[in-house]
């Protein structure tokens, strides 16, 4: 059977998944003061969620190997509508006045943890099906594919958002809550098992500790390139109303338009670009590559006071993020065997979920009580420091000569 049908449906999923969580950003915030929660208690609504992804990933993408891709996907996305359902009815009863302060705000955290805890099994089993299904010379595109899909998601989610919010602040939250669920039908009638699919050859290597060689490298560097962009992605709407002296509808505006051009500059490299490099360049220049020009891109972004030369360092970091994220997912999956694909993967988005749970905290300290543009100073030495510490540690071959 060939993987091209399988790829298009994990790239819907995928998608829909991401936008189902996406849809949610322009409205916790006007949500959260009609139920009378506070910005510090907003923050812990990600926060949780974030926590739980972390501590439960791994496990997730183990159970993949013995139970199969197809049921632990199909349960993270049953997962994610019951527990964003969950949430929307609290919300609802919040809202009502039936639930209000303490007890109010546990009922929304305990949806958030059930949230992350079911939803986390999703990435990781996904681009565990992906390894499955694709040879080692096509992974990287595949892994850019299923990349390109997540960025279409969180470019298309927060503009449904804002526009089904005019319905009713709980609107896109059920709307999420549904989406998913559809999701998981069509998944569960479409999507074949893939494990049986996945080469042979591979089965035979002995197990590779996650603690030797590369992949506490990758690992790594997966965590503090999340926690860069997470800390832009907190912080670079602020940065743009600040220089820019807006408000209200025109700062909306104008942060949208930055963000779409940054978010499709990034889709394009995943989508495209990476497809076409990674058949002929090994994975450790992909990701030197991407560590070099992200860290650019956050180093110009205090020199950045105009609309236009902001959004081009937002480019210059799009275009290089697009880079690192599937080479180390691709360098990940060729440093283990074929059954340890899911417990690689779960490794894996467990440390983006620990990035993304810091990145908010560290670039909303430095922004407030530093200065705006230490975040992204910050962040570009951090990634410079990477590309050092990757140059004297990855030593990866082309996915061609791996395998």
């Amino acid at each position: 059977m060939k993987g091209s049908r399988p790829l298009g449906l994990l790239f819907l999923t995928i998608f829909i998944a991401m936008l189902g969580l996406s849809v949610l950003f322009p409205v916790l915030a006007p949500l959260s003061v009609k139920l009378g929660i506070t910005t510090a208690q907003t923050t812990w609504l990600s926060t949780v969620y974030s926590l739980a992804q972390f501590l439960s990933a791994p496990w997730w993408g183990h159970l993949s190997e013995s139970r199969g891709r197809r049921p632990i996907l199909i349960l993270g996305l049953i997962g994610f509508a019951v527990s964003f359902g969950l949430f929307g009815y609290m919300a609802h009863l919040g809202l009502q006045g039936t639930l209000q302060g303490t007890p109010l705000l546990i009922a929304l955290l305990g949806a958030r943890v059930a949230g992350g805890l079911l939803s986390s099994a999703t990435l990781p089993t996904a681009q565990a099906y992906i390894a499955d299904i694709t040879p080692p010379d096509k992974r990287a595109g595949a892994m850019g594919l299923i990349g390109a899909a997540f960025g279409l998601g969180i470019i298309f989610g927060p503009a449904i958002g804002g526009m089904l919010s005019g319905y009713g602040l709980l609107v896109p939250v059920f709307f999420s809550a549904v989406l998913a669920l559809v999701t998981a039908l069509v998944a569960l009638k479409v999507l074949p098992e893939s494990i049986h699919l996945r080469p042979k050859t591979d089965s035979n290597k002995a197990p590779v500790s996650f603690l030797k060689g590369e992949i506490p490298v990758l690992v790594v560097i997966s965590m503090l390139t999340t926690l860069a962009s997470v800390g832009m992605e907190q912080t670079i709407s602020f940065y743009i109303q600040d220089n820019l002296n807006l408000s209200g509808a025109q700062a909306v505006r104008t942060i949208a338009v930055s963000l779409f051009i940054f978010g499709m500059v990034a889709v394009a490299v995943q989508g495209g670009l990476i497809r076409v490099l990674a058949k002929k360049v090994p994975q450790s220049t992909l990701i030197w590559v991407g560590l070099a020009v992200m860290g650019t891109g956050m180093l110009l972004m205090p020199l950045m006071h105009s609309f236009w030369s902001i959004t081009f360092a937002l480019c210059v970091i799009g275009f290089g993020s697009a880079f690192i994220s599937p080479s180390i997912s691709t360098a990940l999956s060729l440093q283990v065997a074929a059954n340890q694909q899911g417990s690689i993967a779960g490794v894996n988005s467990s440390a983006t979920a620990l990035g993304r749970m810091m990145g908010p905290i560290i670039a909303g300290y430095l922004y407030q009580y530093v200065s705006h543009g230490s975040p992204y100073l910050f962040s570009g030495v951090v990634l410079l420091v990477l590309l050092v510490v990757s140059l004297n540690n990855l030593k990866l071959q082309k996915a061609a000569v791996t395998a």
